[in-house]
């Protein structure tokens, strides 16, 4: 088939890799470059840089809403688009471009966690299952009806890091399975039930409330791990928290009970690992070694 690939981030590069083996790719949309680093210079996206690597052809467009995007984009002349992590909105005119159409993949058990952080959510909330959803897309909001979908069950110590690269791969699989069967597949509308949305990770969210329950405390951590970070001020020290585990202990909140376990409102939690401001990711042991705590936190 002939694909055009529409993604930008890290979790869409495994897929590109898996479409570019089994199918050919006219095109490689992605978001333009972004300023990073300490010299602030436009740096491209993990998949503009994989796409050059590859050969592919590139573009990243500010905006598809345009007539002449739009145009560009049918002139492509692409069987289907895939869509995975993209960050742009594509109007209908993209939409019905390609022959088969655009299907995205999403990275959770659709109607559930539709929009931005369906991974971070689903670890928030304390989801046992997550998945993967081969959806045909349309104008709403991760509405369309799936095409295929599968499951993963999320561990009890499992970060967002680790349950995106496991996504990621199985999304890469599952797409060249729709690919191969697409014409014989029945798009499948999404229940009424069980909306829940996906909202963006507000940095507001991310300080550490030890007066909620460990478990609460546990699922913040985990899945705001390793972006934007879960964190404590720690004597004027913003230190972020990025693994953890439930612990035996009780206390008042905040209380460090030994180690790095601290109580919170219910029971309490082992901290793993964490990050000292402009330091690398460093086990508790090795924090504790340059840092005292207080008794409170």
């Amino acid at each position: 088939m002939k694909i055009v690939f529409l993604g930008t981030p890290d979790f869409s590069v495994p897929v590109l890799e898996a479409l570019h083996q089994a199918h050919e790719i006219v095109a490689v949309y992605c978001q333009p470059p972004r300023p990073a680093g300490r010299g602030k210079a436009d740096r491209p996206s993990p998949v503009q840089a994989r796409a050059e690597a590859l050969g592919l052809r590139v573009c990243h467009p500010v905006s598809l809403r345009s007539e002449a995007a739009a145009r560009d984009f049918a002139a492509l002349g692409a069987d289907v688009a895939v869509v995975v992590a993209y960050g742009l909105i594509l109007p209908q005119a993209v939409l019905d471009a390609p022959r088969f159409g655009c299907l995205n993949i999403h990275a959770s058990l659709l109607p559930r966690w539709r929009g931005a952080a369906p991974i971070h959510r689903a670890i928030m909330a304390g989801d046992r299952q997550t998945g993967v959803c081969i959806m045909q897309m349309e104008a709403g909001l991760d509405t369309g009806p799936v095409l295929l979908r599968e499951t993963l069950d999320i561990g009890a110590e499992e970060t967002t890091a680790e349950l995106h690269d496991r996504l990621s791969t199985l999304g890469a699989r599952l797409i060249v399975q729709a690919l191969d069967r697409l014409p014989d597949l029945h798009p499948e509308p999404q229940p009424a039930q069980g909306v829940t949305y996906a909202a963006k990770i507000d940095k507001a969210e991310a300080r550490v409330d030890w007066s909620r329950p460990a478990v609460e405390v546990d699922r913040l951590i985990r899945g705001l791990s390793p972006f934007p970070g879960a964190w404590v001020d720690i004597k004027g020290e913003r230190v972020k928290l990025l693994r953890s585990r439930l612990a035996q202990g009780a206390g008042m909140p905040g209380q460090v009970l030994r180690g790095f376990t601290v109580a919170c409102g219910e029971g309490a939690v082992e901290i793993t690992e964490a990050q000292r401001e402009g330091k690398r990711p460093m086990s508790a042991a090795e924090v504790l070694r340059g840092l005292i705590l207080p008794d409170i936190l």
